[in-house]
């Protein structure tokens, strides 16, 4: 059951504690990592969210699958939750921790199709462009290859979508030759 209010409470809960404790970096590793674990395993997920095994046996679990890979701070929280019966939160907790981490450290997340994989090279020049529209920002950028693109580019910043894709420009020459409404009327 997805409860965005609460997992956002949690997740700034945690933020706060990690920010006081000046362990923010290492938290963000861990929290990372268990919102790895949850995108990766439906199991490990439906074990969280599982009403008939108890509480202290989920615990076993989550410290055997994730060992001593987390530090003690996210193990405590871990616990907290399994202990409140919320365990079943976090996944949107992970999710929600990382959105308020990128918010606190101005991480700006842009998304770039192209039809062909991206050089190093052109990833700067994007960014460049990028960092001229928010500056200050820290850029995270995900690229992905869509070969029906043809050529250019399809760039989201912050909800916006700058499509400069040969396939849009050819549907719109498409269009412009099927609508006939510029032709006069005789």
């Amino acid at each position: 059951m997805q409860n965005p209010r609460l997992a956002s409470r949690y997740a700034k809960s945690l933020l706060d504690l990690a920010v006081e404790r000046n362990s923010l970096e290492e938290t963000l590793s861990d929290v990372q990592l268990l919102d790895s674990i949850c995108s990766q395993s439906q199991e490990f997920v439906l074990m969280l969210r599982s009403p008939v095994i108890p509480g202290q046996k989920k615990i076993a679990v989550i410290n055997a699958v994730v060992s001593d890979k987390m530090k003690e701070l996210t193990k405590a929280f871990v616990t907290l939750l399994v202990n409140k019966g919320r365990e079943e939160t976090l996944p949107e907790i992970a999710k929600a921790f990382i959105d308020q981490y990128k918010v606190l450290k101005n991480i700006r997340t842009v998304n770039v199709i192209t039809a062909t994989p991206m050089d190093e090279k052109m990833k700067g020049v994007i960014t460049g462009k990028v960092n001229s529209f928010l500056p200050n920002a820290n850029i995270e950028m995900n690229t992905y290859v869509d070969e029906d693109l043809i050529g250019g580019f399809i760039l989201e910043v912050e909800g916006q979508l700058f499509d400069a894709s040969v396939k849009t420009k050819l549907n719109h020459i498409k269009s412009n030759i099927v609508d006939t409404s510029y032709v006069s009327k005789m």
